[in-house]
This record gives structure tokens, C-alpha cells and sequence, in this order.
């Protein structure tokens, strides 16, 4: 397993919401947004901001199938981008929850 493959592995299983960003992303903005609103405990990484954003991007794609930030987990489900985070906002009180999150 590669190194950004066990950071991916190990940051889904430690936190109860991990957010996988970049700090310039409008559509991560609205999803760390969203979180913060709800009361919610997330764990983010801006991976323009690390060295090794670029091979965590790759990890993800191979992980869940999608390339694209964000990159949500709750509860060490992978929830999906932006789009599908707003989709589950009604949900989502009860995921944060069950996650521990809130």
C-alpha cells in the first residue's frame, strides 16, 4: 500500500468527518461551511497546502473513484463531493451524530 494511500486510510479512520480540500475550492468552502453550521467536528486537509496533496488526490481516486474535491467521509463512509453533501443535508444531523461528530 502505497504511503498516501495508508495518510488516506488513517485520516478516514481516526476522524469522525474527514475532509479531503483545497483552500482555494468554492465548493469546499460551502461543504466545510455546512459542517461548521451544524455544529459538526471534521478533521480537513487542504491538499494544495501539503506536499503530498497531489499523491493523496491519486489515493482518493483509486479509494472511492472520485478525483474531484471535496472528498467527504463521515462515520469512515465515503459520502461524496460537495453536491452530494448538500443533497444529505437533512440526513446529515443524524450521520454527524451516529459518527460522533456532533
Amino acid at each position: 500500500m502505497s504511503a498516501a494511500k495508508t495518510k488516506v486510510q488513517g485520516i478516514v479512520d481516526e476522524n469522525p468527518v474527514a475532509v479531503f480540500s483545497k483552500s482555494y475550492c468554492p465548493f469546499c468552502k460551502a461543504t466545510k461551511a455546512l459542517l461548521s453550521e451544524l455544529g459538526a467536528k471534521y478533521y480537513a486537509i487542504e491538499l494544495d497546502q501539503v506536499d503530498d496533496g497531489a499523491a493523496i488526490q491519486d489515493a482518493l481516486a483509486n479509494l472511492t473513484g472520485q478525483r474531484t474535491v471535496p472528498n467527504v467521509f463521515i462515520g469512515q463512509q465515503h459520502i461524496g463531493g460537495n453536491s452530494d453533501v448538500q443533497a444529505k443535508k437533512s440526513e446529515l444531523p443524524t450521520l454527524l451524530k451516529e459518527a460522533g461528530a456532533v
